[in-house]
This record gives C-alpha cells, sequence and structure tokens, in this order.
C-alpha cells in the first residue's frame, strides 16, 4: 500500500515556544540591589560604630573651656554657667543649649560656642555695655541703651562713671519689663548725641525722660534743669554752656531753662512762685 501525503493544513501553525526568562529578569533586578543594600547597611554600622567609639573616647572629651571677650563678667561665672559641659563630648554636646544659658544671664548680649578639637570649647562673649543708672522703683540699676537692666548698681561699679536716669520705669498694666522701651531709647538718644562731646557728657550728671517729647538733664555742678525738648540735644546743651554765665548775671538762682525753641531761651527763677510766667532770654543772633 503506498503512503498517502495529505496536504498540510496551513491554518494550524505551530507556534514557537520559547523558554520563560521572567525568572532571570528579577534576579538580575534584585541581586544587584540586594548588594548594594548589604553594603549600604555594613558601611552605616561601620560609621556608626566608628561615631560611637569616637564620642566615648577619652580624647574627645570636653577637658578645656576656653573664654573670651568678657569683661564685666568674671571667667569663674561664664564656667558656673557652663557647669556640666566639661566631660561631655565634643562631639555630641548641644553648644546651642548651652548658648542659650549663658544667654539668660543679664551682662551677656550675646555668645557663640565653637568646638576645637580635639578636646576644647571655645567661648566668646559679648556684654551688654550699661548707658547709666537708672532709678526704678526706688533702688538703682545698671540698664543698657534698650533698657535692659543689667544689675543692681553697687559699690562694685563705683568706676563707672555714668548718668543717673529717671523716668524710665514702665507705664503701669506692663509687668513684663522694669522698664519702658522708647522712653530707654530717648536716654540713649540723648546720650549717644553727646558722647561725641567727651568734656560735655562728663558734665552730665542727670537726664530725665518722664516726658517723651522733652528730655531734662542737669549737669555737674549746676542746680538747673535743662529742656532739650526731643532733637538736637547736643546744640542745644552747647548753646546753654555758652550763655550760661550771662544767664546767671540775669538770674542767679535759676529753676529750669528751656531750650526747645529756636530763638529763645526760656529762663523760670528758682524763687519764683507757682504759676508765675518764666522769664525768657534772646538765644541766638
Amino acid at each position: 500500500m503506498s503512503p498517502v501525503a495529505a496536504p498540510a493544513d496551513r491554518r494550524f501553525r505551530r507556534s514557537r515556544v520559547k523558554p520563560s526568562r521572567k525568572r532571570s529578569h528579577w534576579r538580575a533586578i534584585v541581586m544587584p540591589i540586594a548588594r548594594y543594600a548589604i553594603v549600604a547597611l555594613v558601611v552605616a554600622y561601620g560609621v556608626s560604630r566608628l561615631t560611637s567609639i569616637a564620642a566615648h573616647a577619652h580624647v574627645l572629651q570636653i577637658d578645656h573651656i576656653v573664654v573670651r571677650g568678657n569683661d564685666r563678667l568674671s571667667r569663674g561665672e561664664v564656667l558656673a554657667v557652663l557647669t556640666g559641659l566639661r566631660g561631655q563630648s565634643l562631639v555630641w554636646a548641644d553648644l546651642d543649649a548651652w548658648r542659650r544659658r549663658l544667654l539668660a544671664s543679664p551682662w551677656v548680649r550675646d555668645a557663640a560656642l565653637r568646638r576645637s578639637l580635639p578636646s576644647t570649647v571655645e567661648v566668646a562673649i559679648s556684654e551688654r555695655q550699661p548707658m547709666g543708672i537708672g532709678r526704678l522703683r526706688g533702688d538703682m540699676y545698671l540698664v543698657d541703651d534698650h533698657g535692659i537692666v543689667i544689675d543692681q548698681f553697687g559699690p562694685q561699679y563705683a568706676d563707672l562713671d555714668l548718668p543717673i536716669i529717671d523716668g524710665l520705669s514702665s507705664r503701669p498694666g506692663n509687668s513684663d519689663s522694669m522698664t519702658d522701651e522708647p522712653r530707654a531709647d530717648l536716654a540713649a538718644r540723648v546720650i549717644g548725641a553727646i558722647r561725641g562731646k567727651p568734656d560735655i557728657a562728663r558734665r552730665v550728671s542727670q537726664i530725665d525722660v518722664a516726658d517723651l517729647h522733652n528730655a531734662a538733664v542737669i549737669l555737674k555742678g549746676d542746680t538747673a534743669v535743662i529742656h532739650l525738648g526731643d532733637d538736637q540735644f547736643l546744640p542745644r546743651l552747647q548753646s546753654y554752656l555758652e550763655l550760661s554765665s550771662a544767664l546767671r548775671e540775669r538770674v542767679p538762682d535759676i529753676d529750669y531753662v528751656d531750650l526747645r525753641f529756636d530763638d529763645r531761651i526760656y529762663v523760670r527763677p528758682g524763687s519764683a512762685p507757682a504759676g508765675q510766667r518764666p522769664g525768657k532770654a534772646k538765644a541766638r543772633q
């Protein structure tokens, strides 16, 4: 029997079946990531260990504290505020927190702390500068040009040649501060204006800023109250000094002198009854 060749039915085609590569594809992605993750963990662990060792190493423990910039505040007082910093890790010590402690001291206007290897912290102090001696609630205090109370005035500050400032007390209802900031600003402007003339600045004994629009001063060896207004403090004070001898010839006992007007100086005699109109003298030609 002869073989019969059946024609191939072209409607049916055998699909080519290739081996699946899905598993090898994911393995190619996952394996490098896993290797990198392992390396990263090893590195992180090593850094952590090294940091821990360095932090606890005796050579990196704070052993020296260097203080600079202090004048009125003694080094011992600064170190007393920083009690507990010595012996801490130079790496982990929170210097910002220690700086905040220093700023709580009334004498400290600003402070900066810096690490210095292997075991030192450097402290730079910027102190407040007192502008005068404020008479506040019956006591005397050193105050700066913002009206911040630095310390109670006492014999330890006898070397300071500063004017007494009246009228600084805070207004009723403001219990947050002992001083009134606008009045402190007025006093600071008066002192700043006359500071350029040291011979005149040294003669100022008292400043009264109770009236925000009229600062008044008293000079050493002179009982007259000199009203300067709220600007041109130095020129007005200079004009009084130039004319004071002539004024004394006309009015030997002067209660106050008002210099707030450009063309006139008003003088009130010390013996004048209450309500009497002050006398006036021509101040400028």
